[in-house]
């Protein structure tokens, strides 16, 4: 048996062996022949792939005999009752401890008194009738018996009293998509002419002097109605219509009726704009120009103009760009004679850096409607022979720059350039000795607007202006503001610019300290003016009438309050005006009152 397996086993030795000689036979045979070179050209990317390794499971399933099996437990628990008096408490949510708002009233009352003899009243009132309606009623008062400012050789005290009242009342209601209301004004001015210049009343006889035992004193008085009406989502915006009276004691009187309705129109992404307005103003003086010698012919004058101002707003994401013109046809009714003028009104504002930086400028023109009230409120000594006439404002070009230093720091630099054609400029009235008015305004102490010829007003005035102004919020109860303005100016006559100041500015605070106190004050400054004084000849033209320029300094003035909330209804204030006691002459001879301190209080409530 064994034999027979020797003999397989050196057999298959003996096969393998002769195999393996033959192979290494053929392979000497392969190497000795040249198979040449063949180009193998890649007609696919190599894209490898990676195949699932092998896992161990990570329970894999055991099927071992002899694992023992697990021998089931069962578990009892042995319950013992436990007394217990605790009780938990109702949880609550923590609250956030709320400012109560203050608490708001309708009306409020206001009045105080001071030296020398001042009297101030103010009440408000505002009245909800319904949700859509509703109405206002204000009433000023502010008067003061004043310090004797000269005395005229009869013993006849000339004084600075003055008073001045207001009585205002609104209506307005409100729609879906309109509003409209009505205002109604009342007010009452007087005023003295006691800027009596040196020598007043040499060569006048003294029984001439007074006529009237309130020969020194004018009142005005005004009404006005106005009524607008507001329009949402339509082409027309809106309308309106203002009508005013205005007379005064010596039997001057004028009517101004003012009617501006305005129009929207979207055109593509911009806005088309179109405005009208109708300006007509009449009225008249009892008396003559103190330009004549001689009371004989009194004054009327009647101004009517109709105007329209197209304009399209373009708006681009930093730029606001307001492209229009100001058409306006005029017509002078006494002379019969009409013009018409054309207005840049161009405005532009480009943002450089956010709110940082934001530059502004335009050009703009109008025909300036000038009247009586107007030239009252800006300087109540004139007399009452005053020449009206429109101001041809040929243009303003200005260019500035405004914006935020920082979150409470603001500012506002510009230059401008203006020419103004008939500019109304205030100047002393000829003295007088052959002129009986019935009131004394005609011995050097009164105003007229400037005239070259006596007929035509004003003057051609070119002015130059460099503006600055500065805001700080110190924090939410203390703020300061300063600003100045510096002017030049170039006549078409070669004189001054009369009563124009060359420079003003103002500085301003309100600090409000803890609840109660508060305070705040005004200092302001206007520059030097020029006037000038002359005395009426007879036979003269006016402009030869002899004459001497005044010159008028500087002056500052402080005003400053101070006040203490006693309740949410009541508050104490005391007032201090002219706190530097300076006497300046804010038009020549008319010094201004000295020192002034009043007192007083205000109640708010609901009526």
């Amino acid at each position: 048996m064994q034999t027979k397996e020797h003999n397989m086993q050196q057999r298959l030795i003996a096969f393998l062996l002769v195999l393996g000689i033959s192979s290494l036979s053929w392979a000497q045979d392969e190497e000795k022949e040249d198979i040449g070179t063949e180009t193998v050209t890649v007609t696919k990317a190599y894209t490898p792939t990676i195949a699932d390794a092998f896992k161990i499971k990570t329970m894999p399933k055991m099927n071992d005999s002899i694992v023992l099996q697990k021998k089931k437990i069962n578990y009892s628990i042995f319950s013992v009752p436990v007394a217990s008096t605790f009780t938990p408490a109702k949880g609550a949510a923590s609250k956030v401890k709320k400012i109560p708002p203050p608490t708001l009233y309708n009306s409020y009352a206001s009045a105080g008194g001071g030296n020398p003899a001042n009297l101030m009243a103010k009440f408000y009132t505002s009245r909800s009738i319904d949700r859509e309606s509703g109405y206002t009623i204000s009433l000023r008062h502010n008067s003061s018996m004043a310090d004797i400012a000269a005395a005229d050789i009869t013993g006849f005290d000339l004084d600075n009293s003055y008073s001045n009242s207001e009585l205002e009342g609104s209506y307005k209601k409100r729609g879906r998509d309109y509003d409209w209301g009505v205002d109604l004004g009342l007010e009452h001015q007087r005023y003295n002419w006691y800027g009596l210049p040196e020598n007043a009343f040499e060569g006048i006889p003294v029984d001439a002097i007074f006529i009237t035992d309130f020969g020194e004193t004018q009142n005005y008085y005004m009404g006005e109605v106005e009524a607008h009406v507001n329009f949402e989502d339509t082409y027309f915006k809106g309308a309106n219509l203002r009508y005013r009276r205005f007379f005064d004691a010596v039997k001057s009187g004028e009517n101004r009726i003012v009617f501006s309705p305005a129009f929207e129109f979207p055109i593509a992404d911009e806005t088309f704009a179109l405005k009208f307005k109708a300006d007509y103003v009449n009225g008249s003086f009892e008396n003559a120009s103190l330009n004549n010698t001689e009371n004989t012919v009194g004054i009327n004058y009647s101004h009517f103009q109709v105007g329209v101002n197209p304009s399209i707003t373009m708006l681009r994401d930093d730029l606001t760009l307001n492209l229009g013109v100001n058409l306006v046809y005029a017509l002078d009714g006494e002379r019969s004679d009409s013009n018409f003028f054309a207005y840049p009104a161009i405005t532009a504002s480009y943002r450089l850096l956010d709110q940082v930086a934001i530059a502004y400028g335009g050009i703009e023109g109008e025909l300036q409607q000038n009247s009586y009230y107007g030239f009252v409120e800006e300087n109540p000594y004139v007399s009452p022979t005053l020449t009206i006439a429109p101001t041809d404002k040929q243009y303003d070009a200005y260019l500035g720059l405004r914006g935020q230093l920082f979150p409470n720091l603001s500012y506002n630099v510009r230059a401008s350039y203006k020419a103004e054609n008939r500019k109304p400029l205030f100047k002393l009235n000829a003295r007088h000795e052959t002129r009986r008015d019935d009131r004394l305004y005609y011995v050097g102490n009164s105003f007229e607007i400037f005239s070259i010829d006596g007929v035509t007003i004003g003057d051609d005035v070119r002015t130059f202006s460099v503006f600055g102004e500065l805001n700080i919020d110190v924090n939410r109860n203390f703020t300061l503001g300063m600003n100045a303005e510096f002017f030049t100016y170039n006549t078409e006559t070669n004189l001054p610019a009369w009563n124009l100041p060359d420079a003003q500015g103002s500085l301003f605070l309100d600090y409000q300290i803890g609840k109660q106190w508060y305070l705040g004050a005004n200092l302001f400054y206007i520059g030097e003016r020029q006037d000038f004084a002359a005395t009426a000849v007879a036979n003269t033209l006016p402009q030869d009438f002899l004459s001497t320029i005044i010159d008028l300094e500087g002056y500052f003035d402080v005003n400053a309050h101070i006040g203490y909330r006693v309740s949410d209804q009541l508050s104490i204030f005391a007032k201090g005006a002219n706190l530097a006691n300076n006497n300046y002459q804010r038009w020549a001879n008319y010094r201004v009152q000295g020192l002034q301190v009043l007192g007083g209080a205000t109640y708010k409530f609901d009526f």
